[in-house]
């Protein structure tokens, strides 16, 4: 059984950002047409959003997105995003390229050198030929490729893949990367769910540890985990068998189909769930919270963090323990926790110990346990 390491980190952030305050005069100027239209019908008024109520439910100010013109339209309410010929790249698979590239550099690695690509998002662009495949002919990396995923836990969930597939034997060199367009597939007239969410791209490059090679800034994978649990309470009903649900199946009728979640529940059975999660796989190696230096956590929701790890420490914990990049990003779904470690471990001496932590629909939690070289 090989040791396993992550040898390179790669970010891609896109650079059009939207506020609170923008989004909020978007959505607040959609409400005032639709509780038009709605006078003297059976159909209730609609509550408008503002950007208080943004912060305390949340802690996002701001996100990144591919396309924010379309977004800010409150008759559209959507991005801007034109259909590409088959011939061409598609955009997810040249966003995942933007940080793929990153990865490689940072590892000191030529494409050719990968010889598995894993594509893991919360959602993909299209089922096929697979977004890996796509950027497997873009790089010029060898072996193969396939996509993946498990809700916000996706990048988590593929570096548990990866890592066992090189400690294994399997492959040599795996390049896992996480795309997330999730403004794509986002309600923006839904005021419970329309702040949340922004668009990142995440690579990491996963290889063996050769005898005697000592690697200095890069991670050893000591160990990972994933878990999973049924729950409606994060959902999206939009796939291939939505037409036909539809009186007339060329007219896609998008309402109810789109994300949406009980917000409560989420934050109270994630809560309870991610603490137990960290500190049974902590316990397994010996350890307790306390004996790791920081932690990645998954950026949704900055109060379920504080609250996951004041159950697991017995108090507070800070920023330089856990890291967060949500108040300015906004939830970038499987990549937010990649992006936390990439921003936040440079500091970090010789045989600190660090965890990767995501959590997100299905339920599902991702984890891996990981030591400074």
């Amino acid at each position: 059984m090989h040791r396993v390491i992550i040898s390179g980190i790669g970010v891609e952030i896109p650079e059009p950002t939207i506020t609170n305050e923008e989004l909020v005069a978007s959505f607040n100027a959609w409400v005032d047409m639709e509780n038009a239209r709605r006078q003297g019908t059976d159909e209730p008024p609609l509550a408008k959003s503002d950007s208080d109520f943004i912060v305390h439910a949340s802690g996002v100010r701001t996100r990144h997105v591919i396309e924010r013109e379309g977004i800010l339209d409150p008759t559209r309410m959507a991005p801007r995003i034109p259909a590409r010929p088959d011939d061409a790249p598609s955009l997810e698979a040249e966003f995942g390229i933007a940080s793929a590239r990153k990865a490689l550099d940072h590892a000191g690695l030529e494409p050719s050198q990968i010889d598995l690509i894993i594509c893991s998002a919360s959602h993909h662009q299209r089922p096929y030929p697979a977004i890996a495949i796509e950027m497997q002919e873009a790089l010029g990396t060898r072996g193969a490729g396939f996509d993946m995923g498990l809700g916000c836990s996706s990048a988590a969930a593929a570096l548990h893949m990866a890592v066992n597939l090189v400690r294994s034997g399997a492959h040599k060199r795996i390049l896992v990367t996480t795309p997330e367009i999730i403004t794509g597939h986002l309600n923006f007239r839904d005021r419970q769910t329309h702040f949340i969410f922004g668009d990142a791209s995440v690579s990491m490059v996963v290889e063996g540890l050769a005898q005697g090679d000592k690697r200095p800034g890069r991670f050893e994978v000591l160990d990972t985990r994933i878990w999973t649990q049924m729950s409606n309470n994060i959902r999206t009903n939009l796939g291939y068998h939505t037409r036909t649900a539809q009186e007339d199946p060329y007219m896609i009728n998008l309402e109810g189909n789109l994300i949406k979640q009980v917000g409560n529940k989420v934050f109270k059975e994630v809560t309870v769930a991610g603490q137990k999660f960290i500190v049974e796989f902590l316990a397994e190696h010996g350890l307790t919270p306390q004996a790791v230096r920081r932690f990645w956590l998954h950026q949704a929701n900055a109060r379920m963090n504080a609250m996951i790890l004041k159950l697991s420490f017995g108090h507070e914990v800070d920023h330089d323990r856990a890291p967060m990049v949500l108040e300015r990003l906004g939830n970038t779904a499987g990549a937010g926790a990649i992006v936390a470690l990439s921003e936040n471990h440079a500091d970090m001496k010789p045989g600190d110990f660090g965890l990767i932590c995501a959590f997100g629909a299905g339920y599902s939690i991702g984890g891996a346990l990981l030591r400074m070289l």
